[in-house]
């Protein structure tokens, strides 16, 4: 005796599958559409806000992270050594406004025998972190001098805190101002600007006695 077998409505049942009830989702309505632009333009408004906020953050980081280079020394062992050892009155930059710090200092007094000539040395960073540089010296030959004075261009003279300087160009195309005084020649030049030279020259002062 034979089993039937499905009917013709059955077989077709089957054989669309498990997924044949299955519809494709609705598109999206209007309201939602709307809502996701809303929130993509929101998003574009808020980016500039956003980068200009991490560029500050940085800023401040860089800033914070980035402690002032210059280290001032006390140049007053030295000087008090060329003061000691020198034939003559040692004159330094004394009492300079805020912004002009001593950064290096050189003397050939140490090795200097009695009545030798001693030269001294003094370098500054200026407020407008530039470098102005002392010299004194009662030798006129001294590296330090002829270094500076050697083919300079005298461009007149200027008078500061009742003395007298000449102002030179130099080779490399700074300002120097030096004078001469009983033998001892006093010299300010550098990167720094006239004024901030000026103002190192107009300070120079005898070191007080010790």
């Amino acid at each position: 005796m034979s089993t039937p077998g499905p009917s013709s409505e059955q077989a077709a049942h089957q054989g669309a599958g498990p997924h044949a009830d299955e519809q494709p989702p609705p598109p999206p309505s209007a309201v939602e559409r709307a809502n996701r632009m809303s929130a993509a333009n929101m998003l574009r408004s808020l980016l500039p806000l956003v980068v200009i906020c991490l560029l500050a953050v940085g800023w401040i980081a860089f800033r914070q992270g980035d402690p002032d280079p210059v280290r001032p020394i006390d140049p007053t062992s030295s000087v008090q050594l060329a003061a000691a050892r020198a034939s003559y009155a040692v004159q330094v930059p004394s009492e300079l406004p805020d912004g002009y710090r001593p950064t290096s200092v050189r003397t050939d007094a140490g090795g200097a025998v009695d009545g030798a000539p001693v030269t001294l040395e003094i370098g500054y960073v200026t407020p407008s972190t530039e470098f102005a540089g002392y010299v004194t010296s009662d030798d006129p030959g001294a590296d330090p001098l002829s270094a500076v004075l050697d083919g300079a261009r005298a461009d007149g003279t200027v008078r500061l805190a009742g003395e007298e300087w000449t102002r030179s160009t130099t080779g490399r195309g700074e300002t120097a101002l030096s004078r001469e005084e009983d033998g001892v020649t006093l010299l300010v030049t550098g990167s720094a600007t006239d004024a901030e030279l000026e103002t190192v020259a107009a300070a120079v002062a005898p070191v007080p006695a010790r």
